[in-house]
């Protein structure tokens, strides 16, 4: 979500800490700032602005700070309009200590009502500015017993002030006290160090950090560390020096350029037959000796012999193909599978039952509320201390570098490569396809499909490449003239059954999320049963109707929604039944277990243009962040 970059060392802070935040760009954001230690004043530079980095750019164009430590950040609001004021960093009253945090502090009322009655003055409607008032208040306190300025008395007084928040953060503060010195701490929320020589950057997510170091050292829950250029001091909880070896960052060079697309959406949607030829390269392993497929994870899956239910948590988008993928692994492979929003697991979570497997969904690897849900469930079992009940893990990400990446040994990596777009495109297909693969290996593992239906369902996958870019040929063009007579819609309905209900909400979810039109996934089913109140001519329905034991039933949920003159667009081979519908965007008659994967790619086309033609800013939709950090 929010993006923090922080640096200290012997180049000139501005200029690494505005590469960083260029680097965060693609988490979603509104507003931008820097903080920097002048190191010839002795005083702190503050600078913010509304909207995108480059109002910021602009607003120091020629500006030249002399300092060599400072902390920038992106903000996505939570507490307070996306205004100016509202922009981190936030300062204290003296205007000597500066701190950007990530997170939200929930007794900050609490703080602020204390603060106030104390003469303290705020500046802005943010949960966060109460921390550098209570930092100051802290330092007042310390000079009391005349210790000396230095960076070892500000990490004394951010200890102390953050013993008293509640909630999740990580966080970067100043003080002008001690100008070569950074204190950063974290809770819930992620922090990573990068080491340089005699400099180092710190920030909320890799890629701020790939352009200076390769090597990193990643904060663990509720440390707090100093900063220097002379070295790194890190303290756990209970204030104990914690000593360990840092790390290689593990992430592929990318070169984040649109090519010829308008937007990154767009090529990233261009990117899923790459994606697809990716994968099965990777997890589709031929036996030389047999000649039959197998799918081949980073880790040892004899534990999967054992599992007997599997419970998933995950959080839009990848709820979306969470669900997919339940319909896969119970009606293919046999195993009863729950799905679960994360953020709602933690608070009303199933009956504890024997040799379960947990698996959590997310793409950036930080999403909070699936972290949050894997930690319970990991506490939960633990606690009860029989063999059967031990967490059964396993997470699905893009990030094998981020949080869960580092909390899970069983990593199944998506390797959709970096998405910029803020709506979820060849990631979201890439984590399809990793529920193909778990659905085809528990398959083998239980026995529950014969060899010839999992050789077929092989057989297919394989030749998904090539179907997905002739279906991305075939209705770029057809979905930007579609979108050139729906761009003024209102509302939309998106049906779909079976495997691909999932498939109609996360093209309801796209069309959301890009182009601000009101649209609703339903089973095609419940639409009788009142979603059909909606309907009239103004009101088009989607409906997704592909060849398999539901086809009739989507075409009957069709023709309900003809007869209240909605205008129908079909998700459907070219075949009997479907001349019922105004529009055909047509995919190829396959598999019925495959089509998900290609009935999602007309909808992302037809929803990126109407967001384009409605001349929206589709990669960075308004109040979307990329990486939602944030319960």
């Amino acid at each position: 979500m929010c993006g923090i970059v922080a640096v200290t060392g012997y180049k000139k802070a501005l200029p690494l800490l505005i590469n960083g935040l260029e680097k965060l760009e693609y988490r979603g954001y509104d507003s931008a700032g820097i903080a920097v230690i002048n190191s010839e004043s002795k005083s702190i530079v503050c600078n913010k602005s509304e909207g995108k980095l480059k109002n910021l750019i602009s607003n120091l164009v020629d500006t030249d700070i002399p300092g060599t430590v400072g902390i920038g950040h992106t903000r996505w609001a939570t507490h307070g309009k996306p205004e100016v004021k509202n922009a981190h960093p936030h300062i204290d009253n003296s205007g000597q200590v500066a701190v950007v945090q990530n997170g939200i502090i929930e007794n900050y009322q609490e703080l602020k009502i204390k603060l106030e009655k104390e003469g303290v003055v705020f500046n802005s409607d943010t949960d966060t500015e109460v921390i550098p008032h209570l930092i100051q208040k802290e330092l007042f306190a310390l000079s009391k017993l005349n210790l000396e300025n230095n960076g070892s008395t500000l990490l004394v007084a951010v200890r102390n002030v953050i013993s008293d928040l509640e909630g999740s953060y990580a966080l970067a503060v100043l003080w002008a006290g001690a100008p070569d010195s950074l204190v950063v701490a974290r809770r819930h929320a992620p922090l990573i160090i990068g080491l340089g020589e005699g400099e180092f950057i710190c920030a909320s997510d890799t890629p701020a950090i790939s352009n200076f170091t390769k090597i990193i050292l990643p904060l663990e829950d509720d440390e707090i560390a100093l900063l220097t250029p002379l070295g790194i001091e890190i303290y756990d909880s209970d204030n104990e020096r914690q000593y360990r070896n840092p790390i290689p960052l593990q992430i592929t060079e990318q070169v984040l350029d649109k090519k010829h697309f308008r937007h990154y959406m767009l090529k990233e949607i261009y990117d899923q037959p790459e994606t697809a030829k990716n994968w099965l390269e990777k997890y589709l392993i031929k036996d030389s000796k047999t000649g039959q497929f197998d799918i081949k994870y980073s880790f040892d899956t004899t534990f999967f012999e054992s599992i007997e239910r599997i419970e998933i948590v995950a959080c839009g988008t990848s709820k979306h193909a969470a669900m997919v993928g339940s319909f896969l692994l119970e009606q293919f492979s046999g195993i009863p599978t729950n799905v679960f929003y994360a953020s709602e697991f933690r608070y009303s979570p199933p009956p504890l039952l024997p040799n379960t497997l947990t698996i959590g969904v997310t793409q950036s690897g930080e999403t909070a509320d699936t972290i949050a849900a894997i930690n319970m469930e990991i506490k939960r079992r633990s606690a009860i201390g029989d063999a059967k009940y031990k967490p059964n893990l396993v997470a699905i990400t893009n990030r094998i570098e981020s949080s869960i990446g580092r909390q899970i040994t069983n990593i199944i990596d998506i390797g959709a490569g970096i998405e910029i777009g803020v709506a979820a495109t060849k990631t979201f297909f890439a984590q399809l396809l990793s529920f193909y693969g778990l659905a085809i290996k528990f398959s083998q593992i239980k026995g529950s499909q014969s060899e010839k239906n999992i050789r077929q369902l092989i057989s297919e996958l394989t030749k998904l490449p090539p179907l997905v870019e002739e279906l991305l040929e075939k209705h770029n063009q057809s979905s930007e003239k579609l979108a050139h007579d729906f761009f003024n819609i209102k509302d939309v309905i998106f049906l779909g059954r079976g495997i691909n209900y999932p498939i109609a909400l996360e093209g309801a979810l796209k069309l959301k999320e890009i182009s601000y039109i009101h649209a609703a996934g339903y089973p095609a089913g419940e639409m009788k049963h009142g979603p059909i109140a909606l309907l009239d001519k103004k009101v088009p329905v989607i409906s997704i109707a592909t060849p398999g034991e539901v086809f009739d039933k989507v075409i009957s949920n069709a023709q309900e929604a003809k007869a209240r003159d909605s205008y129908l667009i079909g998700v459907a081979p070219e075949c009997k039944g479907t001349e019922i519908f105004d529009y055909l965007m047509t995919i190829p008659s396959t598999n019925e277990w495959i089509s998900p994967l290609l009935a999602i790619v007309p909808l992302q086309l037809l929803s990126y243009h109407i967001a384009a033609h409605r001349g929206l800013d589709v990669d960075q939709p308004r109040n979307l962040a990329k990486s939602v950090t944030v319960e």
